[in-house]
């Protein structure tokens, strides 16, 4: 029996795209003319200049990105095909066990990570019994509920909270909402990760309710805290930067750091961080404030430890020279803060910032700082984050730990 003609789309001959170099992603400046917009979330062929097969993948002429590759091979996007997508997400983490420093079984960890498990646009996070769930392109928000029931039937979770609030949707066409599966509220509560207690709102926080993919290194950096109480027997004294609701600050606390102090401009975050420290019988103190008005305004302070985890400053591809005048400058300051053999632990969550641009930063403020700084830990997203070497988008966290002397 013949195979169903799919519909095709087919790369220009004078366009330098990508997708011939293995990308999932072909632009809309890319293609020789766009399909109609019934094949709107659909599957469809992409070829290119000569008419030779590239894959199958989800279609919308409404984005910029019209064409994301599912497979090098002919497939539609059906039932059977995300079944196996989700079994395949699901048995990698099930492989890779729990994230390093971690003292649970496994149960808070990414799931799903977009293109990196062949599912563009899809996100799943796992907290202990819940799930939460992001969709960011038209072909999966079609198939949400399926999904939805897949992950139900392969988890068993008790609740599934759908965040379908993220702005990156719009460049989609999509609506904005969130829900549960259930159609009940999901109530904030306390939930234990690493041994810390955190009050965590799934439904209404930050992205998915708390920053996993910062597990290895909050482990990392209370590691450095015990390394420096050994040269410093007054104390180690811990200044973390764009603190969030405080894991960076309560870890180091647990470890024994003497001095503590978390910022944060959102005043929502520090109300959380200093609930969770408070609950944990962990000594951190925690201010709203600009980091970059603080630094400024505190230029006689020294610290033993300076974390910095911004939120992304280059949020698309024209952004990046002023993000990097920013990452230079509060590096700088930070920097300039330290006592003479401080640590400085400093983080990247922007997939246009590339390590070249960043190690070239670290650089230039060193030099302007007049510190020599070592390198003692390279930093990248964990393992169930996956990062195809053909797409550079899936890598987006990465940062150093480094000695200032």
């Amino acid at each position: 029996m013949m195979r169903p003609m799919t519909p095709s789309l087919r790369l220009k001959p004078s366009a330098n795209a990508r997708a011939l170099r293995g990308h999932p992603w072909v632009f809309a400046n890319e293609a020789t003319g766009l399909l109609g917009p019934e094949f709107d979330g659909e599957t469809v062929e992409c070829r290119d200049p000569r008419g030779r097969f590239l894959g199958s993948g989800i279609y919308n002429s409404r984005s910029q990105i019209v064409w994301r590759r599912l497979s090098r091979d002919h497939l539609v996007l059906d039932e059977a095909f995300l079944r196996g997508a989700i079994e395949r997400a699901v048995a990698w983490r099930e492989r890779i066990g729990p994230s390093a420093g971690s003292s649970d079984s496994g149960s808070f960890r990414r799931l799903v990570w977009s293109e990196s498990d062949e599912l563009p646009g899809v996100v799943v996070d796992q907290f202990g019994d819940a799930l939460v769930v992001q969709t960011q392109t038209l072909a999966m928000e079609k198939r949400l509920d399926l999904l939805v029931a897949l992950l139900g039937e392969r988890l068993n979770p008790a609740e599934i909270i759908i965040r379908n609030d993220a702005p990156i949707r719009r460049l989609e066409g999509l609506d904005m909402g969130v829900r549960t599966r259930s159609g009940k509220p999901w109530e904030p509560r306390w939930m234990r990760i690493d041994g810390i207690d955190y009050w965590l709102d799934l439904q209404s926080g930050q992205k998915t309710g708390f920053y996993l993919d910062q597990r290895r290194q909050h482990a990392a950096v209370a590691g450095q805290v015990a390394a420096l109480a050994k040269e410093r027997p007054a104390g180690v004294r811990v200044l973390d930067a764009f603190c969030n609701q405080g894991p960076f600050a309560l870890n180091c606390a647990r470890a024994g750091a003497a001095e503590i102090r978390g910022l944060d401009s959102a005043e929502d975050a520090i109300s959380q961080a200093r609930r969770n420290a408070e609950r944990n019988g962990l000594g951190a103190e925690f201010r709203v404030s600009n980091v970059f008005d603080y630094f400024s305004e505190h230029r006689d302070e020294t610290w033993d430890l300076i974390v910095l985890d911004p939120p992304p400053f280059a949020k698309s591809k024209g952004a990046l020279e002023g993000a990097m005048r920013g990452y230079k400058e509060i590096n700088l300051r930070a920097m300039q803060r330290l006592t003479p053999g401080g640590r400085l632990a400093t983080y990247s969550c922007s997939h246009h910032v590339q390590d070249a641009d960043f190690r070239g930063m670290l650089a230039e403020a060193a030099t302007d700082a007049r510190r020599r700084v070592q390198v003692v830990e390279f930093c990248h997203q964990p393992p169930d984050h996956p990062v195809l070497v053909a797409m550079p988008e899936s890598e987006y966290l990465r940062g150093y730990i480094l000695r200032v002397e």
